[in-house]
């Protein structure tokens, strides 16, 4: 970060072209080291295009910044013992496309499925086919239509744990995005499918349902 010319108390914007689900990770980076300036460009590289702002080619060489991470926790995780408890007594959404929830395909882990009681739901389905995120009043619907809990049903201290997780912890970091914007706080299992699965001793489920 300081080669990339980022200082403490300075905004950082940062942006992709795949729906924020790799922009979202440096977010979530940011704020766990406790970087608290720092925000997604909604839409990306093809809003920016769409809006008429300009582009270069030449690459950067800005002067070094005195960017300094502190010891993380800024921002909630899950284990894997953690997750596997959240998705039987809380909201564990698995941030994957559905295909590889169900078990049809896995193309990078060991093992097809996914955790015991997780909820299958998908990144892209946070934001519009133009890659902006939806409206808060739907990203809100569409989570309480999933069985999560709204924004005034998580006072008080036995409000129900809300977690994500993807394969590799990555995709997640744009749900943990989306679920802020709707105002449910939830906690990220960085090693996600990746860990799970890499122990042949743990439970996997199939299929729709959460199981």
């Amino acid at each position: 970060m300081r080669a990339a010319g980022l200082n403490d108390s300075q905004l950082a914007v940062v942006y992709d072209d795949a729906g924020s689900t790799i922009a979202a990770r440096l977010w979530w980076l940011l704020r766990y080291f406790g970087h608290e300036q720092v925000a997604v460009l909604d839409g990306g590289l093809a809003a920016w295009t769409a809006a008429g702002r300009p582009l270069t080619t030449r690459a950067p060489e800005p002067a070094g910044g005195n960017f300094t991470a502190g010891q993380g926790g800024a921002m909630p995780v899950l284990g894997t013992e953690a997750a596997a408890r959240t998705a039987r007594s809380g909201f564990l959404l698995d941030a994957r496309a559905g295909e590889r929830y169900r078990g049809d395909i896995e193309p990078i882990d060991r093992t097809a499925g996914h955790i015991p009681g997780a909820i299958s739901a998908p990144a892209t389905g946070n934001v519009s086919a133009d890659g902006v995120f939806l409206p808060v009043a739907q990203l809100t619907e569409r989570f309480r239509a999933l069985g999560l809990p709204g924004p005034g049903d998580l006072r008080g201290g036995d409000a129900p744990a809300v977690g994500a997780y993807c394969g590799s912890g990555v995709t997640a970091a744009q749900e943990i995005l989306a679920l802020q914007m709707a105002g449910v706080p939830a906690a990220l299992y960085v090693g996600s499918w990746s860990a799970w699965s890499a122990d042949p001793a743990r439970p996997v489920a199939t299929g729709s349902d959460p199981g």
